[in-house]
């Protein structure tokens, strides 16, 4: 065995594993919340609905189908940092790592643990007010980032059990339907009711919730190098994952749809799976639902730390972030680099705060600050796209599928999520967007900036 071959990961996935990893990183709490997004945006039309759901699956498909041509040829597990470092540039690299780190990852933290508060509040009965579901949601970010902290092992325990616990509500709810015969409940009084009505192009904005619903999906491209026979087996996972979490996708928001109707789902908004569980367990089963729920949050919550706590570290240790012999530098009680872990919570506490101020005054329109860094980060695929088709005119990739079919159909699939963040918010979408981008420039000058000064 050479020693490149030995530097390499152990190829020990197969096809279904490979599937259910995708699948267990695809699925996150973006449903149990964003359904009702979806209903309002399309004015309660079903079909529309379901249409939008199918455009996410059509947009990771081909990213993920796409971007594989990358991880086929690199050797490093960094993920989509590594093939801007391997394919575009260094400085290029840097600029999306700083997105990531400063926006990306803290802004999902924030609000991931924002809806778990909601649900905690729904759960225990108490007063619903925006203040206080963003100090019970800061008290979950807290816990789980000293959780991860303290123990890498315990972190990681408490994920596997949310992925198989989040899948309980989607696929019982789903099931049930089937049988349900029941009419649709009235609409609680006093609560304002939000009817069906045409909303025109306006559902494409149902596009920037379901970005969200589908987010994590870039992750999956990163097990290449673990797959066995990867291009038959990571090709055929990479369609296979996508189309199951569409179908739990669809099968829960008919389900939803045929136990609650459209008027009720849009009107009560995230209280509407507690109702459900109502419905189908009686006197407890909201309870039971809903702490099912708040467990599948949790772990999206925990996963998204875990993830955001290295990712300083990373860069730190590629030299694109200042202090970075610092940052770097791993504690071995903990296994983390501490400045990393700094850097993670405060951003990610700024973040919580910034999103206060974004619900409160309504900014986004019923949106929120991580749909649109979501929206930003398909902008970047872009890029990586491209190269795609250069190395197809290159001959570096010899199938017209892979090199032109695949590439062409996710640049679609980005532009087209990309219209529907536009159309929820065209003032606050742009300039969220140009926020982004600003802070891409400032971590490419930087790396660019340093680079000069290491030639000098």
């Amino acid at each position: 065995m050479s020693k490149n071959n030995m530097n390499l990961p152990q190829e020990h996935y197969g096809f279904f594993t490979a599937t259910a990893m995708i699948i267990g990183i695809v699925i996150g709490s973006g449903i149990f919340f964003k359904a009702d997004d979806v209903l309002k945006y399309t004015g309660g039309n079903l079909w529309l609905g379901i249409l939008v759901f199918c455009i996410g699956a059509f947009g990771i498909i081909f990213g993920c189908l796409t971007l594989t041509e990358f991880s086929m040829r690199t050797k490093s597990n960094g993920g989509v940092i590594s093939y801007y470092e391997e394919f575009i540039s260094k400085s290029v690299a840097s600029g999306f790592g700083w997105f990531q780190t400063f926006i990306y990852y803290p802004t999902i933290t924030a609000v991931v643990s924002w809806v778990a508060g909601i649900y905690t509040i729904l759960l225990f009965g108490l007063e619903n007010s925006l203040e206080k579901q963003i100090w019970i949601g800061l008290g979950y970010m807290v816990l789980f980032y000293v959780i991860n902290i303290v123990s890498v092992a315990f972190g990681g325990y408490i994920q596997n059990l949310a992925t198989f616990i989040k899948l309980i509500p989607l696929i019982g709810i789903a099931l049930s339907s089937i049988f349900w015969s029941s009419a649709t409940p009235a609409i609680p009084e006093g609560v304002q009711i939000a009817g069906i009505r045409d909303v025109g192009y306006g559902w494409l904005a149902a596009l920037a919730p379901i970005a969200f619903s589908f987010d994590g999906w870039i992750a999956a491209t990163s097990i290449t190098t673990e797959v066995k026979n990867p291009k038959r087996n990571l090709t055929l996972a990479l369609i296979t994952g996508p189309i199951i979490v569409l179908a739990v996708y669809l099968m829960y928001f008919l389900g939803l749809n045929k136990m609650l109707g459209a008027e009720y789902i849009m009107s009560m908004g995230d209280a509407t799976v507690s109702k459900v569980g109502e419905l189908l367990l009686g006197q407890y089963g909201s309870r039971i639902v809903l702490t099912l729920i708040i467990i599948a949050v949790l772990g999206v919550v925990n996963g998204i730390v875990l993830a955001s706590l290295r990712i300083p570290q990373a860069l730190a240790s590629k030299g694109m972030l200042p202090f970075a012999k610092k940052v770097e530098l791993i504690n071995p009680k903990i296994n983390l680099s501490i400045g990393a872990c700094l850097i993670s919570f405060v951003i990610s506490v700024l973040w919580m705060l910034t999103h206060y101020f974004t619900q409160k005054g309504n900014m986004l329109s019923g949106g929120d600050i991580s749909e649109m860094a979501i929206v930003f980060s398909y902008i970047t695929y872009i890029i990586l796209y491209i190269k795609v088709l250069k190395m197809k005119k290159d001959h570096i990739i010899t199938s017209k599928l892979k090199g032109i079919v695949f590439p062409i159909l996710a640049i679609l699939g980005s532009l087209i999520i990309l219209l529907g963040g536009f159309i929820s918010n065209p003032k606050y979408v742009t300039l969220f967007i140009l926020f982004c981008f600003m802070v891409c420039v400032i971590g490419f000058a930087y790396y660019k900036r340093k680079e000069k000064q290491e030639g000098n």
